[in-house]
């Protein structure tokens, strides 16, 4: 699977991710592009998911028509994301084209 990662998903995920192929926004030099812009690349990239921690991207886009799916983690913590890392491995590989899906995260776990 292609994904993107938008400028606040932690990079260290990447590593949990194997067999995916993973570009960073900021690496790909999209950095100043809006979300409408950012999803619309990504999907003339070729690119199946984009993990985002921008909580109110769905309010913002209407993510209907859209071929590239939108995992959210609704928090930019590493170490809380670190500790439910099966729950991420599990959105990503149960995505399918142009899905939604939002992962929360205990902060007492």
């Amino acid at each position: 699977m292609k994904i993107l990662f938008d400028q606040g998903t932690p990079t260290p995920l990447k590593r949990y991710l194997p067999g995916h192929t993973i570009d960073l926004v900021y690496g790909k030099g999209w950095a100043t592009f809006t979300n409408g812009a950012l999803l619309h690349v990504a999907e003339n990239a070729d690119y199946d998911l984009f993990i985002t921690t921008d909580q109110n991207l769905r309010y913002q886009q209407n993510l209907a028509a859209r071929r590239v799916s939108v995992l959210v983690l609704q928090t930019t913590s590493w170490p809380r994301i670190k500790k439910q890392i099966a729950k991420v491995q599990a959105a990503v590989n149960s995505t399918t084209v142009g899905s939604y899906q939002e992962l929360s995260f205990d902060s007492k776990l």
